[in-house]
């Protein structure tokens, strides 16, 4: 089944968005304000389309509801952007992913409840994309040879066994750098989970469900073991 997604403003960062998703198999609606974003796009995705994304009803009209996730990716007016976030949360879209270009941007969405938000700056549309389609990556830093090293939520089903019991190594062809782990700590008086490095795990470190694993292999093992195991 496919994954689909619609990307709002096709600027440089949403471009790079929507045509990566594209690339990897998922069906994209490309929208932008401008006819020539649209034009330049619109044979790379499964449909892309010229509209006013602050109109709740051009938005009802494209049968937004149905995306699995929704990317605000506005980038010169964000008056338009805040208008088009508060458009998607009154649609109730499953996933509102929201670009912001600094602080204050942030802190403001942040108040209007959007949990996931883009820093271009410190993104790129491939990690963008990757990140949409394997949901349990935090984090890929892509290597020659279609190798990559991500971070990556514990899959549920690899939870609270061993790293033997796990066999990365033989049934993956994965091999594990090192693990962070949450540890409670007391900070000015208040219990707070701080993350730790582990070091380098050996062969009876348990896999405890909120561990983040980072990851070396090719993208296609990191693929299967994610879909093995989720």
């Amino acid at each position: 089944m496919k994954h689909k997604f619609a990307v709002i403003g096709l600027g440089i960062f949403g471009n790079s968005i929507a045509r990566t998703l594209a690339e990897r198999g998922a069906e994209v609606v490309a929208i932008d304000n401008d006819e020539d974003h649209v034009e330049a796009i619109k044979d790379d995705v499964a449909y892309a389309v010229a509209l006013d994304a602050t109109d709740i009803r051009a938005l009802e009209a494209q049968n937004i509801q149905d995306m699995d996730a929704v990317i605000v990716a506005i980038g010169e007016d964000f008056e338009a952007l805040l208008i088009t976030t508060a458009n998607l949360q009154e649609l109730n879209i499953k996933r509102v992913i929201t670009r912001a270009s600094n602080k204050q941007q942030r802190r403001i969405l942040e108040k209007m409840g959007v949990q996931e938000i883009l820093s271009p700056e410190g993104e790129v549309g491939k990690t963008v994309a990757e990140r949409l389609l394997q949901p349990s990556i935090r984090t890929f830093l892509p290597l020659p040879d279609n190798y990559e090293i991500v971070e990556i939520s514990t899959p549920p089903n690899i939870a609270n066994r061993s790293l033997a019991k796990i066999s990365l190594r033989e049934k993956y062809n994965l091999n594990l750098i090192t693990i962070k782990r949450f540890f409670e700590e007391m900070q000015d008086g208040k219990p707070t989970n701080v993350e730790h490095i582990i070091g380098v795990p050996k062969a009876d470190t348990i896999i405890y469900p909120s561990d983040i694993l980072i990851l070396i292999g090719k993208k296609q093992d990191v693929k299967r073991f994610l879909d093995i195991n989720r």
